[in-house]
């Protein structure tokens, strides 16, 4: 399926007001399994980035001991920031935080400019942008990459630009499909069930050894999407999906729908956060510079 006219649909629904677009983000953050795995790490980042900055700390790893360890403001690059919801959820979390965000869309970047400015929070700019090309060297503190990587064929040269525009000891953090079913892609030849993806998924070896040849000193990964997130998954995004591009009327029927079916994507949300997945349809990674 098409998943961009999708998209412009909620847009126009949630956009109206700055309320309703805060609504959203709400529901994003609880239907959304990737939004839950992400904030999870974002919560670790930030928490072992405030531990860094107390003096005599043994035990963070090789890329956090590098972190500054003055009360400097934070520089955090959203790439690739569709809605906006996580430089929104990082702008509430992180106040002080100046965040950049870039995307391809001139409409998304508009309207998120313009929802940014009528909540007071200046500090988020967006711009329109390619991840493959924008370049700040030795800026951010942090790099969020969320659903984009699979969409970019040229995804070492966005990379590059990860690493080079972080700061020594920066970390990035990127959520994609992996090629354990990521896309809904469980056979060979089978189409992705988001038409705009230009790959599958990732293997895990291999974007980790794209992350180390591309500027990166450390990479971490993990499955994500497990046994209970892809059953969620269909719960609450598939089947949700092909109805909204079936027919507008289904807007009236997804509130109902998600009465029944929400809280049991929410313990499955619950429970793939919380396991160690040997395999799974996502990947989270972690990269240091």
């Amino acid at each position: 399926m098409q998943y961009d006219p999708v998209k412009r649909r909620l847009g126009v629904v949630f956009n109206r007001t700055p309320f309703l677009r805060k609504c959203f983000y709400g529901l994003l953050d609880l239907l959304l399994l990737r939004a839950w795995h992400i904030q999870r790490e974002l919560r670790k980042w930030s928490a072992a980035r405030s531990s860094s900055a107390q003096p005599n700390n043994p035990g963070s790893s090789p890329g956090q001991a590098e972190q500054p360890t003055t009360n400097t403001p934070l520089h955090i690059y959203d790439a690739g920031a569709g809605f906006g919801q996580y430089s929104y959820w990082l702008s509430s979390k992180l106040p002080k935080a100046t965040i950049t965000a870039i995307d391809v869309k001139d409409e998304q970047v508009a309207d998120c400019n313009a929802f940014f400015q009528k909540i007071g929070r200046p500090q988020v700019k967006f711009e329109v942008g390619d991840v493959t090309k924008f370049t700040k060297p030795d800026t951010f503190d942090l790099v969020v990459c969320v659903d984009v990587m699979e969409h970019i064929l040229e995804d070492e040269a966005a990379l590059r630009c990860y690493s080079t525009s972080l700061k020594t000891g920066g970390m990035l953090i990127i959520s994609t499909p992996s090629d354990q079913g990521g896309s809904d892609v469980h056979e060979e030849g089978e189409g992705s069930f988001i038409e705009e993806h230009v790959r599958d998924g990732y293997n895990i070896d291999d974007i980790k050894a794209k992350a180390l040849r591309n500027g990166f000193s450390k990479v971490e990964a993990r499955y994500s999407y497990g046994a209970p997130g892809k059953i969620s998954w269909k719960l609450s995004m598939k089947w949700p999906l092909m109805m909204l591009q079936a027919s507008k009327l289904f807007f009236v029927v997804l509130p109902f729908y998600y009465l029944v079916a929400y809280p049991i994507a929410f313990l499955l949300n619950m429970a793939d956060v919380r396991m160690t997945h040997t395999t799974g349809t996502g990947l989270i990674v972690k990269a240091w510079k």
